[in-house]
């Protein structure tokens, strides 16, 4: 039977407290972890190698991963602006976990989908864990390429982070002393349940793309896409338009198969400029002729509306998740709603305080309609049953 404990642990680097909570977690699981992962602030970047020899002794994790994060995630509970780790214990007897660390020179040099699966070891994944470090790695190139050599399997998780950039983040494991550009960690025999909560709402007119190149959004629906922007944020009430600057965004439809687009149905991506004289919106991706394009607005009361919406389904089986994990942009929290806690509490509020683990991130990875990309102000959360 899966099982799983966690711990939030606020303090700085203390070898008597790693180790108490290293063996408290262990006798409440009442066995070895089969897999640990332990979110760290930068300030135990000069103590990692301890921090992980003192997890492995007496924590007993087979696979034993993590990274650095500018803030923490625990069950019900998100800390920013502090010290300490967030720490979780794994018991998954049927599962078959491996970590695969990833190299930068191996993004630029790969040829293909037999590479991948050569380096992956032939997994038959039915998730993969990640964790990378931004400033070392290529998550987008490498994602397509994944998503290729494994389609239809989700990939979920965050980039490193801290709050001094690339001296302070870190990306560790499996062995003690082991750092990566990234790690990829791959779950058979699990359930692991994925949602992307991309903290927004469509507002105006689902229309398709008619003229675009590149990053240049010309037309939608043989209108200026400037002016169908323009449309779409005067539909908005005046408190929202208040709230709208530097807060819209594009979402493009993953799955134009469906008859009927809804949240969780947009890529959501940055808009990065726009130009009235010559009606162009310049998108953060490359929308293509023909594909469904919506604007969208991001808020606190839009987000949270969204991640209720998506946490529902999940509320309304009998069957709750041992465990759930939190890679959640750190243009979240406080900074988007005002007080802490939001997203972690709002899971523990609707789905049970199960153990839980996260960190705020540099960048969030998770699935939208099938396909696994690279997210920014999103919550990926996986729930283990």
């Amino acid at each position: 039977m899966n099982r799983a404990v966690s711990r939030l642990v606020l303090h700085r680097f203390d070898e008597a407290r790693v180790r108490a909570a290293a063996e408290e977690m262990r006798a409440e699981l009442g066995a070895a972890p089969s897999l640990a992962l332990a979110f760290v602030t930068p300030g135990y970047t000069g103590h990692l190698p301890e921090f992980q020899e003192i997890i492995a002794v007496h924590g007993h994790a087979a696979v034993f991963c993590g990274c650095t994060g500018s803030g923490l995630i625990g069950t019900a509970s998100e800390a920013e602006m502090t010290e300490g780790f967030s720490l979780l214990f794994l018991h998954l007897p049927a599962a078959k976990i491996r970590a695969v660390p990833i190299a930068q020179a191996e993004v630029e040099t790969s040829n293909g989908d037999a590479f991948w699966r050569e380096k992956a070891g032939q997994s038959s994944a039915t998730i993969w864990l990640t964790l990378a470090n931004p400033f070392r790695f290529d998550t987008d190139t490498w994602l397509r390429e994944w998503n290729s050599a494994f389609p239809g399997v989700p990939v979920l998780g965050g980039l490193a982070s801290g709050p001094q950039g690339e001296e302070d983040v870190t990306v560790f494991g499996p062995t003690i002393g082991q750092t990566s550009d990234a790690l990829a960690i791959a779950l058979d025999g699990v359930h692991v349940e994925t949602v992307v909560s991309q903290g927004c709402r469509p507002i105006g007119e689902a229309l398709p793309v008619t003229r675009a190149d590149e990053h240049l959004l010309f037309e939608l629906g043989s209108r200026p896409a400037y002016q169908v922007l323009e449309q779409a944020f005067n539909t908005l009430a005046d408190a929202d338009k208040q709230r709208a600057r530097g807060n819209l965004f594009a979402g493009l439809v993953v799955d134009e198969y469906k008859e009927q687009f809804a949240r969780g149905d947009f890529l959501v991506r940055n808009i990065l400029g726009a130009d009235p004289a010559t009606g162009a919106v310049v998108v953060g991706s490359h929308p293509r002729t023909g594909q469904t394009l919506q604007y969208q607005l991001r808020d606190a009361a839009s987000a949270d509306e969204e991640l209720k919406a998506l946490l529902a389904p999940h509320a309304a089986r009998q069957e709750k998740p041992v465990a759930s994990l939190l890679f959640c942009c750190n243009g979240r929290g406080k900074n988007l709603f005002g007080t802490p806690d939001h997203d972690a509490k709002l899971v523990a509020d609707t789905l049970g305080a199960t153990p839980s683990a996260g960190f705020f991130c540099n960048g969030e990875i998770g699935p939208v309609s099938g396909s696994n990309f690279l997210h920014g102000y999103t919550a990926s959360i996986g729930l283990i049953y």
